[in-house]
């Protein structure tokens, strides 16, 4: 072995230029190859912190009568299905042992309503707010105004549906006892500051082809933004749940908590309607000589604690999963869950739940990942013609080699050990050199405006990152190039025998 590793370093000094010609063939091969896993490593975890982490979750739950998967960015904004049975969903949730937090929401298509008989539109996401900002890691992020507080009536507008709200509506959405701003008017705005209609709330109805629904006004608690993928985000305005479900005339907290007494409700049964009606209607019912107001009777709430949040209806339920779970395994497990409790719903991807979203995203990772695999195919072409141009070229050498008995495995090791020491150095100064240009990248901190740059991203800025197990990836790949390369002209050189090299003589 010590005399294959010194005849491969004579040979690579001999053969100083087609050496050198491997070398930066495998160097920039390496360097290339290192900063393509560095972008994908960033791109996935852009959309694990822009979609994953931000917004979905890795599951998203919806009813089984749900047809499509795609519940997010539903075309033509089609009814998502309300989720029955919650407690039961909520249970095989909370005992899985692998889920780590939960949320459920409302999600729907809104028209927006204004005086002057234009209808504008709005997609919201119903949500108890605080929860939604510890499950999202606080994406959400304040312009102008305030937060929903635990049991705020209200809405948050996104900066770029209030923009689109005034370019279609002519109006201008502020929280009540906000000053106008110049940085945050578009420049229209700017132009028609000193007589802009400002509106301190919105009216909403909520949209569906399957549902009644009612139109509500909601104070406009403040003006917010996304952190992550904005652009994407930026259609769904937030608004506390209840008024999410008396929108939709869904079920809410109250009407699920009311409780009438058995003796009203035997008052409220009978036949004779008019009876209700007579002075007497209280005594009659054994309530003993208290009298009740027949508003009290038809309307009243049973005194009983304030009615909890889970109590109402919801139509998606966003999930995460505890770290290093895998989201196929854990499907499968919620679905069975889901089953055996005889829950009404199932756990989708959140893929499936975002639908084109995802699909462009993924486009994208296979397109990086694709020009990486280009490179390092290219490179192996290369490589591989000029190590079978060398070998034919030291025919003569190797032909007297084995006249004096060097064996095809010794000239076989002697070919791989030059490559193999070619590769380690040129090839590990290529992959060294990539993490510095890694770390150059991140300290540039490159933005982009552009929506699909964005996505490869995973963000408005590029974040590539290059972990110990990218590095191994490119170490991986490099020992591939060299195996690969070296493979047919070790087989040319195997072929070389003494009359070659009296022939070529």
């Amino acid at each position: 072995m010590a005399l294959i590793a010194r005849i491969a370093w004579r040979n690579i000094q001999r053969h100083r230029g087609k050496s050198l010609v491997i070398g930066i063939i495998l160097f920039l091969g390496a360097l290339i190859m290192t900063i393509g896993n560095g972008v994908v490593s960033g791109m996935e975890r852009g959309l694990r912190d822009g979609i994953i982490n931000r917004f979905t979750g890795q599951i998203v739950v919806i009813s089984g009568r749900q047809e499509q998967d795609n519940v997010i960015f539903t075309p033509l904004g089609k009814d998502v299905q309300v989720i029955t049975g919650y407690e039961k969903i909520k249970h095989a949730l909370e005992t899985s042992g692998y889920v780590d937090k939960f949320i459920p929401v409302g999600k729907g298509l809104t028209l927006v309503l204004n005086e002057n008989g234009d209808v504008g539109y709005s997609l919201v996401l119903g949500v108890n707010f605080e929860e939604y900002q510890k499950m999202f890691m606080n994406n959400v992020k304040l312009v102008e105004g305030a937060f929903l507080n635990k049991d705020d009536r209200g809405i948050l507008i996104t900066s770029g549906n209030r923009k689109r709200f005034y370019d279609e509506l002519d109006f201008w959405f502020m929280p009540e006892g906000v000053k106008l701003n110049d940085k945050n008017l578009t420049d229209e705005a700017l132009k028609y500051k000193d007589r802009l209609d400002v509106k301190n709330d919105i009216v909403l109805m909520g949209s569906s082809m399957e549902n009644t629904t009612m139109d509500l006004r909601l104070k406009v608690k403040g003006i917010v933004k996304y952190e992550y993928l904005d652009d994407y985000w930026k259609n769904f305005n937030i608004i506390d749940i209840e008024s999410f479900r008396e929108a939709f005339q869904y079920v809410t907290a109250s009407d699920a908590a009311v409780n009438i007494p058995s003796y009203q409700r035997k008052l409220l049964e009978t036949d004779n309607l008019d009876s209700l009606f007579e002075d007497n209607v209280v005594t009659k019912a054994g309530a003993g000589n208290k009298k009740y107001e027949i508003a009290e009777l038809i309307g009243k709430r049973a005194a009983r604690k304030k009615p909890g949040i889970d109590s109402g209806a919801y139509n998606i339920i966003f999930v995460k999963l505890k770290k290093g779970g895998s989201i196929e395994k854990s499907l499968r497990k919620l679905n069975d869950a889901f089953k055996a409790a005889g829950a009404e719903a199932r756990a989708v991807p959140w893929g499936n739940a975002v639908g084109q979203l995802a699909d462009l995203a993924m486009i994208m990772r296979g397109a990086t990942i694709g020009f990486v695999m280009l490179i390092f195919f290219v490179a192996v072409i290369i490589i591989m013609n000029t190590l079978s141009m060398a070998a034919l070229e030291r025919v003569s050498e190797i032909g007297m080699m084995r006249a004096v008995g060097a064996q095809k495995s010794f000239i076989s090791g002697m070919f791989f050990a030059e490559t193999a020491v070619i590769s380690s150095v040129f090839g590990g100064a290529g992959i060294i050199a990539g993490g510095i240009c890694i770390s150059i990248l991140n300290l540039l901190h490159i933005t982009t405006d552009n929506n699909i740059l964005e996505l490869l991203f995973g963000g408005n800025v590029l974040r590539p990152t290059l972990g110990f197990f990218d590095i191994m990836i490119g170490v991986i790949e490099l020992a591939v190039v060299t195996v690969i390369a070296a493979a047919y002209p070790l087989t040319v050189a195997r072929r070389i025998t003494p009359l070659d090299a009296v022939t070529r003589d």
